[in-house]
């Protein structure tokens, strides 16, 4: 059950981990989704790292976030590609 000290207070900075399968266009691919919830998203708070064999990507967004509703359509948004495996 969550608890007042588990609330998040909008708006606040989130950071938004996604990963999936690497491509030359996987980083594009985040940045465009996650502008269509969080258009003020600057690209100083994009980082890209792949993983140790390449076969992965991993993509960190930092968002400021508005609210509850944002985050879950925005996680939903995500989800919905198919070259990502997982958002954190």
């Amino acid at each position: 059950m969550a608890t007042e000290r588990d609330r998040i207070e909008f708006p606040c900075d989130y950071r938004i981990h996604v990963i999936g399968d690497r491509h030359d266009s996987f980083r594009d691919t985040v940045v465009e989704i996650v502008r269509g919830h969080a258009p003020d998203l600057e690209e100083l708070s994009v980082s890209v790292q792949d993983s140790r064999g390449g076969k992965y990507c991993s993509v960190r967004v930092t968002i400021v976030a508005t609210g509850e509703a944002q985050l879950k359509a925005l996680h939903a948004a995500l989800l919905a590609e198919p070259a990502i495996r997982m958002v954190l």
